[in-house]
């Protein structure tokens, strides 16, 4: 990939060739493990489906290698509707001052469909002028905006971007976390159904249903938990959306899964749930970059089967190094969500020894 401000921009770390720069990683993840994994690559340019930019003096802003902000004009990592509509968005911005002025941020968010959504952010409050600004803005560009000022938040078209992946629609909503890259994030879902669970799975950290809904289609029934009540109910729309009907999503901690499963505690988040009915063969976990605690380790490790989805290889390898000790490693995977930096996704399946 040519970029005019690699080393200049602090978002990519790794300047090499995109070939070399995967095997580094991949030779790093044999290191760690002392296995080969099954390797997944990315796109080497376009494959960004979200990113947020500094606005100044009507350039966008990254910050820099040296600390401080890089102004850039393009971004050949980010999909191409977004790449297109950089130049597009930030000539319209040079002319009217009302959507320009103490404009701080701009984020924008993608799918592979080509529908895109603007987050514009300020420090000023946004008002009916603003608005009305905002309105032709999105017509001309064909974009969805949200406006964001301190306890203001305006929505112009929708507040979300439609995606397909594996046969399964979502719907990605502003602000809330979703795989940055949908070109690999559709191979991890595909290596994660290989792991074939026929029967009824748990799921922790389920976020909006990014693997839980696929999976689902070849589960007798799912029962899939997170803390965040914003993605509980976009994963519960996205479910509604396919006709997805055989997964109960809960709000619940890992923890609080702990209590209710060994029946511990009662949650009245569990009312309309029945526990009982569930004869899990599996469990799936993607975990924040903290990997598993003590306590959902030792929960996972009852399980016949584990599927791991890791964004922090060190902590999964001190996470297997435990579970290794009632189940071994089936497989590995190494998925490359991240190219231009050093930042490694992985994978793992472990059965019951």
């Amino acid at each position: 990939m040519n970029c005019a401000y690699f080393g200049v921009c602090g978002s990519c770390t790794e300047f090499s060739s995109y070939e070399d720069q995967l095997q580094k990683k991949v030779v790093k993840f044999q290191e760690l493990f002392g296995i080969e994994p099954e390797i997944f690559a990315s796109k080497p340019q376009h494959f960004r489906a979200r990113a947020e930019f500094r606005y100044i003096d009507g350039s966008y802003g990254m910050h820099s290698v040296d600390g401080g902000v890089a102004k850039i004009e393009e971004c050949p990592i980010v999909l191409e509707p977004i790449f297109a509509l950089m130049p597009k968005l930030r000539a319209y911005l040079a002319t009217n001052e009302t959507l320009s002025y103490k404009l701080f941020r701009l984020d924008f968010l993608s799918s592979t469909l080509g529908d895109t959504l603007v987050s514009l952010i300020y420090h000023r409050p946004i008002d009916e002028v603003w608005e009305e600004q905002a309105r032709r803005l999105a017509k001309e560009l064909g974009i969805s905006i949200v406006g964001r000022s301190r306890g203001k938040k305006n929505v112009i078209g929708k507040e979300y971007v439609e995606e397909e992946i594996a046969g399964i629609r979502y719907y990605h909503y502003e602000g809330s976390f979703t795989q940055p890259n949908p070109f690999v994030n559709a191979k991890m879902i595909a290596w994660a159904k290989e792991a074939k669970v026929e029967g009824d799975l748990l799921e922790l950290y389920c976020g909006s249903g990014n693997f839980t809904l696929p999976l689902a289609k070849d589960c007798r029934k799912v029962l899939a938990t997170e803390v965040s009540k914003t993605a509980i109910k976009a994963a519960k729309l996205n479910a509604s959306l396919n006709n997805i009907k055989n997964v109960a999503f809960v709000r619940l901690s890992a923890e609080e899964v702990s209590e209710a499963l060994a029946k511990k505690r009662a949650f009245r988040r569990l009312k309309d749930v029945d526990l009982d009915s569930f004869n899990f063969e599996a469990v799936f976990v993607d975990p924040p970059r903290c990997g598993l605690d003590d306590a959902t380790r030792e929960l996972v490790a009852k399980f016949k089967k584990i599927i791991y989805i890791s964004c922090n290889p060190l902590t999964l390898h001190r996470d297997i190094q435990q579970l290794q000790r009632t189940h071994r490693i089936q497989k590995a995977a190494l998925f490359d969500q991240f190219p231009y930096t050093s930042h490694i996704e992985s994978g793992a399946v472990l059965v019951r020894r």
